[in-house]
Parts: C-alpha cells; structure tokens; sequence
C-alpha cells in the first residue's frame, strides 16, 4: 500500500514576524511606563516647589529681622506656626518641654543640648553671638522646612 513515489519533503519552519510594529499590549505598556515617570516627575516636582516656597519664607522672614535677637526671636515665632502642623498646642509650649518638642525624633538633641538653646532666651537680650545664630539658623531652617512640607 505504500506509494513509492510519494516525495517527502522537510518540515520549513515558518517565518518570524517583525518586531517592527510591536503588538498593541506593547504599545500599553510602553505607554503605562510613560505615563508613570512623567507622573513621578510632575509629583518630585510639585515637591520641590514647595520646599522652596517654604524655604524662601523662612529666608525672608530671617531678612525681615533689623538685627540677631530680632532673628532668634523670628525663628522662634516661625517654628511655633510649623510645631502647630504637628500639634494644635505646640505653640503654647514653653522653657525645656518646648525645646524636647522640637528635638523630636532627633537623637543628637539638637535644640535641648546644642544650638537651639538660644530660643529659650536669645530673643530677648541685647548682645547675642552671630556664630550662635548662624548655627541656630541653620538648624531651625532644616526642621521649620521638613514640619512645613509633611
């Protein structure tokens, strides 16, 4: 029953499709990925603006300031407004426990045992050390900046 002539031929495999136009899933997924990195960009951003706006307050208000004492006492009233984002009564804090407010979740006690013991008195007196203030300012901007942006 077999044919003899019958003529047999390899099997051929077929030829690859082109990458060129991807399949429409790909095209979803390219545009899902755009779509969430200009997202990302749009949200970092808005981020940064805003940590800017809040930084250029706290400058103009410490240019605001006539001399040191009138800018340890502008530190202060500022970082009192931002403590209230955290607490409604942070502002009415006073002496050591306002100082332990602000040293929150820092362990070096920045406010307690460095710097930021100026805020206790140095709006009030006459002479106060521009080191000290520099140091202070510094160290009330970068708190007064991360309580505004939460």
């Amino acid at each position: 029953m077999t044919d003899s002539t019958l003529v047999l031929r390899d099997i051929h495999q077929g030829i690859a499709p082109p990458w060129w136009p991807p399949a429409p899933g790909w095209w979803i997924a390219g545009a899902l990925v755009l779509a969430l990195g200009a997202a990302y960009a749009a949200w970092r951003n808005h981020e940064r603006g805003k940590q800017r706006r809040v930084a250029n307050l706290f400058d103009s208000a410490m240019e605001a300031a006539n001399d040191l004492p009138e800018q340890v006492a502008a530190m202060s009233e500022l970082l009192r407004r931002a403590g209230r984002r955290g607490n409604p009564l942070a502002d009415k804090l006073q002496g050591e426990a306002w100082l332990a407010w602000l040293d929150a979740g820092d362990a070096r006690q920045s406010f307690g045992l460095g710097a930021g013991r100026l805020l206790l008195d140095g709006g009030f007196r006459r002479d106060v050390d521009a080191g000290d203030v520099a140091a202070l300012r510094a160290l009330a901007r970068a708190r007064f900046i991360a309580w505004m942006v939460k």
